[in-house]
């Protein structure tokens, strides 16, 4: 009897238990003798099938029935039912081919239930255990260093030496000190699978492996392949996270958060009503407006125009979007040069922006690589900029210059909360008769003295209470069965969802005998397709 509860979500890796009967739980992921937890293992025939194997030669195998690990492979209709530990074997070939390794990976994702421990024997490696997880992997055997280990290979995280380099005073584990190479390549496994495990419970395990793959060619596309595939990955990445996300390489243009983040702005987010548009840098300092020269643009812009912040890499920031995950959270490394991918990148974004969101004036007040990227979007738009500086934007001639341009506009109406409402929601709400108290970025929004709306200062996300639901007509529902939470809901007690739903996302809970609000533990395609697990965590119930 197999038991798999996964507590932690970070993309497609996640962390977790699983029980068998007779052996002591394994916290996830982890390497182990398989072979003890899984005795069908030392059994099996014909279940080592290639992955690039015709249909025809698979069907001649047929995996046997009622085993763990359950055999899949992407000539297999799948067999594995929620709670299964499933084993793709060969997985260690298919990183040989980065591009075969991900049209596998989706076609035995999509297919296989979302609640079931992944198992690639033979795969793990010191320099490959984060790659892995990132892919949605948890468990791991000792095949792969033991092997290393017999071909006098000393494994780290940066790759493999010779086996001097056990006494060259790289590591000082238990193996090294007593000479023994088997015995230092499991323990850089299980070290590394350690430090993986912490960054998953972190959130940032993305970061992890941006770092770790630089060592390998093959791991860099493996990360950009799945960076392509965006509608896969974006529907499970969490919608927002509460730590630093680390924009250290050009892999961080085309992480999900980062596209998901630049759609919504061109697609979701509805702007002041205003024709006078000023394009700001950016800050090291998050969110802007705490920054001191922010604070100088905003006096000398007085309220009367649109700010939108130009930045590498998210490319634009409205003003009012500026406390939402990933704009109140990345860091960057500032050189002062945007290379040419980067400029592209971000002048598309500002060019699609411009052209949805015609502006009569728009004032460039940057530097650097920010002018240029809004130069080469003016010239796509074909549109004029009109230009208070070309360098020191949080000068005093520059503030002075920026103010006399902006004489004789009118103030535009300052709504946040509606700006970050169509971001969030994907709707064009009427937030006239909204009021505002607390200290910025800290702060609670009410109507008639009753709060709807407060801000998450770990993530920057609105969270509505149910009268907030009120003005947010439809979608990010929940419907659950007809029964009455008495904590968080499980997936079993979902109904449906709206696919719109991500991990994290605030989501208003709707039963024939409750109404409720909270955050989304899973996305929506998750909740309806697993069958243990929380979905909602539960902020307030009202009995109906």
């Amino acid at each position: 009897m197999i038991r798999v509860s996964f507590k932690k979500r970070d993309g497609l890796a996640r962390t977790g238990i699983l029980e068998t009967e007779g052996m002591l739980p394994v916290r996830l992921p982890a390497v182990t003798e398989c072979t003890e937890f899984f005795p069908a293992l030392a059994a099996l025939a014909g279940a080592n099938l290639p992955l690039c194997a015709p249909k025809a030669t698979v069907n001649q195998f047929p995996p046997e029935a009622g085993i763990q690990p359950v055999l899949i492979h992407p000539q297999l209709d799948n067999r594995a039912q929620s709670g299964d530990c499933v084993m793709v074997a060969g997985w260690h070939i298919a990183m040989t081919n980065p591009r075969t390794y991900i049209d596998w990976l989706i076609g035995l994702k999509e297919k296989t239930p979302v609640d079931t421990a992944w198992y690639a024997p033979a795969s793990a490696l010191p320099s490959t255990a984060a790659i892995l997880c990132y892919s949605g992997f948890d468990l791991f055997d000792y095949t792969g260093v033991d092997l290393k280990s017999a071909q006098g290979r000393f494994c780290t995280p940066e790759g493999d030496f010779q086996k001097d380099a056990l006494v060259g005073g790289i590591c000082s584990c238990p193996g090294c000190n007593a000479g023994n190479l088997q015995e230092h390549n499991r323990h850089a496994l299980r070290q590394e699978l350690a430090l993986v495990t912490r960054f998953i419970a972190m959130g940032q395990l993305r970061d992890l492996v941006e770092s770790r793959c630089r060592m390998d060619a093959a791991q860099v596309a493996i990360v950009r392949h799945l960076d392509r595939n965006y509608a896969f990955m974006e529907r499970v990445q969490p919608i927002a996270r509460a730590g630093v996300m680390r924009a250290n390489s050009g892999e961080s243009l085309q992480r999900a958060e980062v596209q998901r983040f630049a759609e919504r702005v061109i697609g979701r987010y509805v702007p002041p009503k205003t024709d006078v548009a000023v394009l700001l840098p950016c800050s090291a300092k998050k969110p802007y407006s705490l920054s001191q020269s922010h604070r100088k643009f905003q006096q000398a812009i007085g309220g009367r125009a649109h700010e939108l912040i130009v930045t590498s890499p998210l490319g634009l920031v409205p003003r009012e979007l500026e406390t939402v995950y990933p704009a109140g959270h990345y860091d960057v490394p500032v050189t002062g040069y945007w290379d040419a991918e980067e400029c592209a990148v971000i002048a598309d974004i500002l060019t699609r922006y411009l052209r949805k969101h015609p502006y009569r004036r728009i004032i460039a007040h940057l530097e650097g690589g920010a002018l240029k990227v809004a130069q080469m979007a003016a010239g796509q738009c074909g549109i004029t900029l009109e230009y208070s500086c070309t360098e020191h934007p949080a000068g005093n001639t520059a503030l002075n210059a920026l103010d006399a341009a902006l004489a004789g506009e009118r103030k535009i109406r300052d709504d946040r909360l509606h700006g970050m409402i169509s971001y969030q929601f994907n709707c064009d709400t009427d937030t006239k008769g909204t009021t505002l108290r607390g200290h910025f970025p800290e702060v609670f929004y009410s109507r008639n003295n009753v709060q709807i709306f407060s801000i998450d200062t770990g993530t920057g996300m609105l969270r509505p209470t149910l009268d907030g639901w009120t003005v947010i007509p439809e979608g990010y529902r929940v419907h659950i069965d007809d029964f009455i939470p008495e904590g968080d809901i499980l997936a079993p007690g979902v109904v449906s969802a709206d696919p719109a739903i991500r991990d994290g996302d605030e989501v208003l809970i709707v039963g024939p005998r409750a109404l409720g609000t909270g955050r989304a533990a899973l996305p929506a395609d998750e909740m309806q397709r697993s069958r243990r697990g929380i979905a909602v965590h539960v902020r307030k119930i009202k009995r109906i």
